[in-house]
């Protein structure tokens, strides 16, 4: 393949009256394609079979944990009272929170037309069907019995049991599943042009057969293309509420509960500005490295790092806005056991966590406003770093503080988490990170036909 080369450009300088490209370098049609399908074409470096190797055994062992719970029971678990969520749900809620940028990306940026999207919205969806499945793997085993599972579906059965509907987590149910089906449906929908022009460059039989299967017979024509956007178009509007639905309902789980800390109206814009934040720093945290291996620096360019920095100044602003208000609220409200409640997060046996919580998430993002900061990759990488740990510990000091100390002091307690709990959190990030590995080789990681579309037209009129 040719080499590109060209001078390079300060892509996070806006001049008025002319837009900073969002593809760099003396790029064509061609040369994009060629970019984006190097890694599924060309030999596998051996950092991603290193990668992979790492990733599939830390994944191996969260199995095998599974396995070594179902068999002992949930005793291996830290779950004690009064705390019996413990970190399987603080760990529900933290991948259900990565998972919020995806279709953020996709669908909300698509309808309000925003066009730098198109270097990440591939990526970013990919990693909201990996998320949302390691968010689905805790619940599945925190309900203890896992053969009894089918108890928790509306189903005719013997003992004429029925769920709650009641019960915001059953809503949970219902609200996830359509969150991870949609979001599928989404991705794969983006990706059919892109898996036809893999399947018209492969050259061994299987290739050609696995993407030609999955392309759905497309040919690029005209009528193609009024049906792919047309469909595009409405699953982007059936996956904008879901933004803001999902994230909502799981803080209903906490949230209609008569709990002091958890009884709060302030939950779910709280929740969805904390996931919106999350994924976002999930997002860059992963592009980074990848688009500097991938070679694809020029397709997402720093342009495109800059504006996602911008979205977690705003998220991480609100997530602190949201921090001070549940102090002020408590104190407005007059109610001693939400006061206690909130000055114990702060000052009690959990404070450590609650200042690191506030530290990551409140204070890190802040340094995003000098330009200097948000326009250098490695610094982004490492502030995003601290935001992920931080938005872990936010749902730490939100679940487990609150159980720890309730209504009766009689009752209070320290959890402690085991072994078990912390490989299972490690465990966990192996089974994201072989998902997202898998995808970067044999599926495009760019959305080609999208990038296509915000480049000069050959032969056009505009800067090139």
């Amino acid at each position: 393949m040719a080499s590109v080369t060209a001078e390079p450009i300060d892509t996070t300088i806006e001049v008025p009256g002319k837009r900073t490209p969002l593809v760099t370098g003396a790029h064509d049609y061609g040369t994009v394609t060629d970019a984006v399908c190097r890694l599924a074409e060309c030999k596998t470096p051996k950092a991603w079979y290193l990668a992979l190797g790492v990733s599939a055994c830390l994944m191996g062992m969260l199995f095998g944990l599974i396995g070594y719970l179902i068999i002992t029971g949930v005793g291996v678990w830290g779950n004690r009272s009064p705390v019996f969520w413990g970190w399987p749900i603080v760990n529900f809620v933290f991948w259900v929170g990565i998972g919020h940028a995806g279709t953020l990306i996709s669908a909300i940026l698509f309808l309000f037309r925003q066009d730098w999207r198109t270097g990440i919205n591939r990526a970013a969806e990919a990693m909201t069907i990996f998320a949302v499945v390691c968010a689905g793997v805790f619940p599945g085993i925190h309900i203890g019995r896992v053969w009894l599972a089918y108890w928790l579906f509306p189903i005719p059965n013997q003992m004429a049991m029925w769920p709650n509907f009641r019960s915001p987590l059953l809503w949970d149910v219902f609200a996830v599943s359509t969150y991870a089906t949609v979001s599928l449906l989404f991705w794969y929908m983006g990706m059919i042009p892109d898996l036809a022009t893999l399947r018209d460059r492969a050259t061994g039989k299987i290739q050609q057969f696995a993407y030609g299967l999955f392309s759905l017979g497309w040919n690029g024509s005209s009528r193609h293309w009024h049906r792919y956007e047309r469909a595009y178009l409405l699953l982007a509007a059936l996956a904008a509420p879901l933004v803001l639905s999902v994230h909502t309902i799981v803080s209903f789980d906490f949230a209609v509960s008569q709990l002091p800390g958890w009884h709060t109206t302030i939950f779910p814009p709280y929740f969805v500005a904390g996931a919106v934040f999350s994924g976002f720093a999930m997002v860059l945290t992963l592009m980074i490295p990848a688009r500097k291996i991938c070679g694809i620096e020029d397709l997402l360019t720093d342009r495109h790092l800059e504006n996602m920095t911008k979205v977690i100044i705003a998220t991480g602003t609100m997530v602190g806005y949201a921090y001070a208000m549940e102090f002020f609220i408590a104190w407005y409200g007059g109610n001693r056991y939400e006061t206690f409640a909130f000055i114990n997060r702060a000052f009690g046996p959990y404070a450590w966590a609650y200042w690191i919580m506030v530290s990551c998430n409140v204070i890190s993002p802040q340094l995003f406003w000098i330009k200097k900061i948000r326009t250098t990759p490695w610094m982004i990488f490492v502030v995003c770093v601290f935001v992920n740990i931080g938005m872990w510990f936010e749902r730490f000091v939100i679940t487990v503080t609150s159980l720890s100390r309730d209504f009766l002091p009689s009752s209070w307690g320290y959890f402690k988490p085991t072994i078990v709990d912390v490989l299972m959190l490690i465990g966990s990030f192996g089974l994201f990170m072989t998902l997202f590995l898998l995808f970067c080789k044999f599926l495009p990681m760019v959305a080609m036909a999208e990038v296509k579309s915000v480049m000069p037209r050959p032969g056009g009129h505009g800067d090139h």
